[in-house]
């Protein structure tokens, strides 16, 4: 469990599979406690619109305790010991969950202490966590190895969601006084399976870490006084604030709203993890070699777009209308979501330092927890005041033999929210503009070159595709020439 200060490649190499593993199981962790099923248990015992964005707000307000990690890495200078520790007491609060919920039920307040002790003790691991990544995993590899992880975990994502999502819905109309129960098998298998993966990061290689000495408020300060890691701290917190206004009750408006079935819901998601790993490679690459910040301009309007076109899901009376509608947002979603939150991680890994790197990722992820953490907790207040208030736009065509009434735009309750949220991620994107990052291209660069790739692969496909068909083509006449003249000689 002690640093190291020399480490082997071979080392170096097995501890990165070893924090795959983790990734893996960290995934399941997320699948079966968080989100849509997450928010379907708590409407389950009662949550208001409120208490759930609570819920919703309760991963970044407790990035605050990222400050009592800064503090334990002081005094010991262990951070793999810290990380362990801390996910254990992280993982053990959701098997406790599964079994009380299994045996005598709990409620909604019970739920929300045991997810916020799980949510507190995983950030204090988080930021050790953060601080030994960063200087486990080579710098000119950062895109590439979190990409790769990333696809890992999206993968467990695709495979173990339609089938929680299917059973779920199966206990919803067969089975509906047994459906608690059946969270409360999710709540145990995700904690085990939580334990299991810390198990496997203990064995990884810790490579030495450097503090600055002095006080803990100049050490604290340190961050805040780089101009530049300030910028990139606005950036960050303003995205996060917008974003998660809205995005947070996107699974609420579809379950309460829409009315549409659990497996629908986790096949959309299903469908966004899809596109997410079939781009992530792509973005990992191209971020290893222009800029995070390229990635961010290409990917971020792609993402606003989506979180409009919620807008007009709804509107329209024919359902498969709204449904193909859902399935485009989720596609891009799943591809603007791939790039946004990867050039966000591997900026602030790249802009922070070595030395102090903890203090410089704990502060990036406090900042960003105190936007996000506000945002959902105004986002349900907000769907409150909307609730009893709408605003339409038609379009009305009258005549003899015709009377035609087509919706443009209606928004009620959680429609506002979503414009809101799109607009003011449109608005921090202003922001990333006054962040440096060292070996910075152009985003418009790197659209011509996605582009020409994009142009240069499509060709490529269609050569080869080709040359498929007319082989199969030569060898169908080949084959008709041959049996004639059989056919002649008879």
């Amino acid at each position: 469990m002690k640093p190291q200060i020399h480490i082997e490649n071979k080392d170096i190499e097995r501890s990165l599979k070893l924090i795959i593993i983790d990734g893996v199981t960290s995934e399941i962790v997320v699948c079966l406690t968080s989100g849509t099923f997450l928010v379907a248990i708590a409407l389950l015992l009662g949550a208001s619109n409120f208490q759930i964005g609570l819920l919703a707000a309760f991963p970044s307000l407790t990035n605050l305790a990222q400050i009592i990690s800064i503090i334990l890495m002081r005094r010991f200078p262990n951070r793999k010991s810290i990380t362990t520790i801390s996910l254990i007491f992280a993982r053990t609060p959701l098997v406790i969950i599964g079994a009380l919920l299994l045996q005598f039920g709990i409620s909604i307040y019970f739920l929300m202490t045991m997810m916020f002790l799980h949510y507190f003790f995983s950030s204090v691991g988080g930021a050790s966590w953060n601080s030994w990544i960063k200087d486990l995993v080579p710098e000119n590899r950062l895109g590439q190895y979190f990409s790769q992880r990333s696809r890992y975990m999206q993968i467990i994502n695709i495979c173990l969601s339609l089938l929680v999502a299917v059973m779920v819905d199966y206990f919803t109309t067969q089975r509906t006084n047994e459906l608690d129960r059946l969270y409360a098998v999710y709540f145990v298998i995700a904690g085990c399976a939580g334990l299991i993966g810390t198990f496997f990061l203990s064995r990884a290689t810790e490579p030495q870490s450097y503090l600055s000495k002095g006080s803990f408020f100049d050490l604290f300060m340190m961050p805040l006084q780089n101009r530049n890691f300030r910028n990139m701290l606005w950036f960050n917190g303003a995205w996060v604030f917008a974003v998660n206004i809205a995005v947070p009750f996107f699974t609420v408006f579809m379950l309460e709203s829409l009315q549409i079935p659990m497996t629908y819901i986790i096949a959309l998601a299903i469908i966004s993890q899809v596109f997410s790993v079939l781009t992530v490679q792509l973005w990992g690459k191209l971020s290893d070699r222009y800029s995070n910040k390229s990635i961010i301009y290409l990917s971020a309007p792609i993402y606003i777009v989506c979180i409009l076109a919620w807008i007009f899901v709804g509107i329209y009376s024919r359902w498969y209308i709204n449904m193909a509608l859902l399935v485009g947002i989720h596609m891009f979603t799943g591809i603007a979501t791939a790039g946004v939150n990867l050039a966000l991680t591997n900026i602030g890994l790249k802009l922070a330092p070595k030395t102090d790197a903890v203090v410089y990722l704990s502060i990036k992820n406090i900042a960003t927890s105190i936007f996000s953490s506000i945002s959902p907790l105004i986002g349900g207040m907000l769907a409150d005041y909307f609730k009893d208030k709408q605003l339409k736009i038609t379009f009305e065509w009258t005549s003899p033999g015709l009377n035609k009434i087509l919706k443009l735009i209606h928004l009620h309750e959680w429609n506002f929210l979503f414009l809101i949220g799109a607009l003011m991620a449109l608005i921090s994107l202003r922001l990333l503009g006054q962040v440096q990052e060292q070996g910075e291209v152009g985003h418009s660069v790197v659209k011509r070159i996605m582009k020409t790739r994009f142009k240069s692969d499509l060709k490529e496909s269609f050569i080869i595709g080709n040359i498929v068909v007319w082989h199969s083509m030569l060898k169908a006449i080949l084959r008709r020439k041959r049996a004639g003249e059989l056919e002649s000689k008879e």
